[in-house]
């Protein structure tokens, strides 16, 4: 085998390796942490809407009560009727008959009361949401296989075990106090070994998009965290990082939670840039045999200019969209736009948004050079199985 490519398998392989170090090292140790004091795991049963009564509201001034009556289909007491009122105390929710609700039961005395008002047994919590979301992602799954088949199927694989790798090691173990950005970049790490190998296959497009994806993944962490020093961004400008700071119990940085952030969101689409440039650059030399390592470069970079553009707009549509709420309120406010994106809030945004956009530009010649070296030095056997391998993107 050429030297390079071996040089190439060592450098994954020490990916590999450091991965699994990290997973070892960082790994949560699942033991249950004690609550904060004075606070308390609510816990809901699911209900059913079976009538609704207009009523005039107990608290003065206050307008647009109603008498909900539910039938519990959970908990100790299912099959119950319960009633309670909503309105009085937060936004009226929309309720209609046949509704399914969460409702959490007051631990109170029967005859409590609160300003002279008699307390319910029960309270709304929320309405009953993971049937539709089960539905949705049935049919998401569905399509999925529908369109891809068995490369569907692995990607559908892949998809879990992304999602098992931040609900079971990223989470936890940065509740444990693990140092948030090492925890984000062995998690990212494993979700790209893991998700590119199950859905392209073990080869040399697997091989470049791999080493590509690490490459920009770490200089996206280098730039977040050399930026987030410089714009000092604390982490602190959200009601949940106060809260996280407040309750967990053990020192989290919140800074390292914001970078955290900015690592596992560059992560979706480092993926599928790299992975589109390995199977671009192997496609042409696939198709053109003749083609050296230079007009492979050209190749692949000329399409990947065009990505490029695409999926910069899509990320900065998708920072723009989750700061939309901010932007509306400094809009309202009179705000001048050199004011608000000096808030830390937006400014939180703007540095997500453009380290991963930098990270994702980085991206495209790096993967393409690795592709165009891996191509140049494999047979025409090994391309035709890479094709048939192949990205449908």
């Amino acid at each position: 085998m050429p030297l390079l490519p071996v040089m190439l398998i060592a450098a994954l392989g020490v990916i590999v390796a450091a991965t699994l170090i990290g997973l070892v090292t960082l790994w949560p140790s699942g033991e249950d942490r004690p609550l904060p004091a004075g606070s308390t795991r609510a816990e809901t049963q699911p209900a059913r809407v079976t009538s609704l009564t207009e009523i005039a509201c107990r608290v003065p001034g206050q307008t647009g009560c109603t008498r909900v009556r539910v039938e519990l289909l959970g908990g100790p007491e299912k099959g119950r009727q319960v009633r309670f009122t909503t309105g009085e105390t937060e936004a009226a929710a929309k309720l209609a008959i046949g509704d399914r609700v969460r409702v959490y039961k007051n631990e109170l005395p029967p005859e409590a009361q609160i300003g002279g008002v008699s307390v319910d047994r029960y309270a709304f919590a929320d309405y009953e949401r993971r049937r539709p979301l089960l539905f949705l992602a049935i049919a998401f799954a569905l399509l999925v296989i529908a369109s891809g088949r068995l490369r569907g199927a692995r990607a559908l694989i892949g998809l879990g075990v992304s999602l098992v790798i931040v609900l079971a090691f990223i989470v936890p173990s940065i509740v444990e106090g693990n140092p948030a950005l090492e925890v984000a970049i062995i998690g990212s790490l494993a979700i790209m070994l893991t998700t590119i190998s199950l859905a392209h296959g073990l080869g040399a497009k697997t091989l470049a998009a791999a080493l590509g994806t690490a490459t920009s993944l770490l200089l996206t962490a280098a730039l977040a965290s050399w930026f987030t020093d410089l714009t000092h961004l604390t982490g602190l400008s959200s009601d949940e990082a106060i809260f996280v700071r407040a309750t967990s119990g053990v020192e989290i940085s919140i800074q390292g939670l914001l970078l955290a952030g900015m690592v596992i969101g560059a992560l979706g689409v480092l993926d599928d840039v790299t992975v589109t440039q390995a199977s671009t650059v192997m496609a042409v030399k696939h198709a053109n045999p003749s083609f050296g390592f230079r007009a492979l470069l050209a190749s692949g970079l000329s399409v990947g200019r065009d990505h490029v553009a695409a999926t910069v707009n899509t990320l900065v549509l998708a920072y723009v969209g989750a700061s939309l709420p901010i932007l509306l309120i400094f809009s309202m406010g009179g705000t001048s736009f050199t004011d608000a994106v000096n808030v830390e809030a937006v400014a939180e945004q703007i540095v997500a948004m453009l380290v991963g956009s930098i990270g994702l530009i980085a991206a495209v010649p790096v993967t393409t050079a690795l592709a165009a070296a891996l191509a140049v030095r494999i047979s025409r056997e090994r391309l035709t199985r890479e094709q048939h391998l192949g990205h449908a993107h």
